[in-house]
């Protein structure tokens, strides 16, 4: 069976009229982005931004004919909303209904309607960070592990799509396997639901995509997932304030927020500007670990500040959100990690071990006090 290439899918989608069922959507010049990688093809079709809702019909018959090649095994569309309209013979104006007190939905008192939950998940917290290397994803895997070995049910999403590290940290290799519908089963380690994009291509392919394609990813692998029955999903965020963490802010009802950061002034400020995203869209920010808190020298046992120490506490009490805890920085974390043998599950009775569980057990009491408040509206989030 030949490859499937990008002109093959070019191809297949001129069958697929455009908005207004005037022309194709490749001759019009709204496809791009097209992206192809283990039987898979991803691409994005520009629709104007008041639109885009209207031509959902037109994104599903895109993926629609693209799984009929021969060769492709799943297709993720995504609708790029611009504000420049895509080419039409003339504007249309289109008659704009009365209001009828029902859209757009509003909680009583104000602020916007729930955001739609994954059905069985019962919380998602998010494990971000202002700036990469200070260990977020090694911290939310033992974080997820600590959160199980704490007796809840637990998934883990790598929302990092230009660099996920799931399957290196937690030892998985392999495909997804789909089972009913759209539905894929997560892969599993320890006990813990996974999935990322890293299951899905090559180690060394590079993701070039645009904001638009990155939302989709993250919406299908939350909620095409057959996740089952969970207490909590830990959601790895990608390092800084970009598409990903607005897209989780915008679609999915957070649970909160856990800030990770070391000691050093450079990654608090950093640290300083995820906490003020977090807190700008009515996150609850459940609080702040300090990692690679301090080092204990195996040969003598001296302890060591390398990167300073108490920083993140200090930063926690200032803005008064919960400090967390202190990791140190062992190289049992760092071995264990290179291994994929996190360090909760392959000495959970070891020091490091308690600390994480530790954290999880503030973590998991923010979220239960969290849920108790009723006052908290989810905020609705406009993209200009």
């Amino acid at each position: 069976m030949p490859d499937v290439t990008r002109e093959m899918v070019l191809e297949k989608l001129r069958t697929v009229r455009g908005p207004d069922m005037e022309g194709n959507i490749v001759d019009l010049g709204l496809v791009s982005d097209v992206f192809i990688s283990d039987g898979k093809a991803y691409f994005s079709i520009t629709v104007p931004a008041d639109r885009a809702k209207e031509l959902e019909p037109m994104r599903a018959a895109a993926e629609r004919v693209v799984r009929e090649i021969p060769g492709v095994n799943a297709a993720m569309v995504a609708l790029t909303a611009d504000r420049k309209a895509a080419p039409q013979k003339a504007p249309v104006e289109r008659p704009r209904p009365a209001p009828t007190g029902h859209a757009p939905a509003q909680r009583a008192g104000g602020g916007a309607a729930p955001k739609a939950g994954i059905p069985g998940v019962g919380a998602i917290i998010a494990v971000a960070s202002g700036k990469g290397g200070v260990g977020k994803s090694t911290t939310s895997v033992n974080l997820a592990l600590a959160l199980q070995a704490n007796g809840l049910k637990v998934g883990l999403l790598d929302a990092d799509i230009y660099g996920p590290s799931m399957p290196r940290l937690l030892k998985i290799s392999g495909r997804p396997q789909q089972i009913e519908g759209r539905l894929i089963r997560p892969m599993e380690n320890y006990g813990l639901k996974v999935m990322s994009m890293g299951f899905l291509v090559d180690e060394e392919v590079a993701m070039i995509w645009r904001g638009p394609m990155i939302q989709s990813a993250l919406l299908q692998m939350l909620r095409e997932v057959a996740w089952g029955e969970l207490d909590v999903l830990v959601v790895d965020m990608p390092p800084g304030t970009g598409d990903a963490q607005l897209t989780m802010a915008q679609q999915v009802p957070l649970a909160g927020a856990v800030i990770v950061s070391t000691p050093q002034d450079l990654a608090l400020v950093d640290a300083r500007k995820g906490l003020a995203m977090f807190r700008k869209v009515e996150v609850p920010v459940l609080g702040i670990v300090e990692n690679m808190s301090y080092f204990v020298a195996p040969d003598t046992g001296r302890r060591y500040d390398i990167f300073g120490h108490g920083g993140a506490r200090k930063e926690a009490e200032r803005i008064g959100v919960p400090f967390l805890g202190e990791v140190p920085l062992t190289m049992g974390i760092r071995e264990t990690s290179d291994a994929g043998t996190p360090l909760v599950a392959s000495e959970p009775d070891g020091e490091v071990a308690r600390v994480y569980r530790d954290i999880a057990a503030r973590v998991w009491g923010e979220v239960t006090a969290a849920r108790q408040d009723k006052s908290r509206a989810m905020p609705n989030i406009v993209f200009e």
